[in-house]
């Protein structure tokens, strides 16, 4: 059985939590609702109480109204490289998917083997599925492996094909383990200034919900 209905935060549209935290918290949320409508964000961490809603693999994602996506791209040209980093976005527009292929994918070097692993909060949209399946048939020197921490709509027919179309283009697809979600913790997340490195905190049904949407993607692909 999956988890309950998650709480529904009445400033969804910015993908938040109700309980913000105060201080440092509050800044935060004050900054992004400065941010022009549906602009796409990057940097290299993200804030800590944006993963520990955004990411959480409930069955029922009520509020959860954006993509996050972290990458790591590693080069294999003459200047081997690594990038990482995080994306995210508002449904309403531009997807981080999208904005990964037309922002940070062009940093790899032109016919270099690039190897890319995204950890996302949901899976790709049937739009952002058939463009990154058509970048990887004409990339060949491109490798994909999407981490997703929940199936976006899965039980949709369309959305369903554009999954399979993602596999037949070679895209790995697989979700996020409970290792992944600390994987991601601790690479991706910022920690409150002046604090020590928190430890990852397992939600409740981590293991439980990680299972369930296993089984649905098994039976998908």
């Amino acid at each position: 059985k999956m988890a309950e209905k998650q709480e529904e935060p009445s400033n969804a549209q910015n993908g938040e939590p109700d309980n913000a935290e105060e201080g440092e918290g509050k800044k935060k949320k004050v900054k992004r609702e400065d941010l022009p409508p549906f602009e796409i964000v990057t940097g290299e961490r993200l804030p800590a109480i944006f993963f520990k809603f955004q990411f959480r693999n409930v069955e029922y994602s009520s509020g959860r109204n954006k993509t996050f996506l972290c990458y790591v791209m590693e080069t294999q040209g003459k200047e081997p490289a690594t990038c990482r980093g995080y994306l995210e976005d508002e449904h309403a527009a531009a997807h981080a998917e999208m904005a990964f292929l037309n922002t940070i994918l062009p940093r790899c070097e032109a016919g270099a083997r690039c190897t890319v692993t995204w950890y996302v909060s949901s899976s790709p949209c049937v739009g952002c599925a058939e463009r990154i399946a058509d970048t990887l048939r004409r990339n060949k020197a491109l490798h994909l492996t999407i981490m997703v921490g929940r199936l976006f709509l899965w039980d949709q027919p369309d959305v369903q094909a554009a999954l399979r179309g993602l596999k037949a283009a070679g895209c790995k697809l697989r979700i996020m383990k409970p290792q992944d979600f600390e994987y991601v913790w601790q690479n991706f997340v910022e920690q409150e200034e002046g604090e020590e490195a928190k430890s990852f905190v397992p939600w409740e049904d981590i293991q439980e919900n990680f299972q369930y949407y296993e089984e649905k993607l098994a039976e998908i692909l």
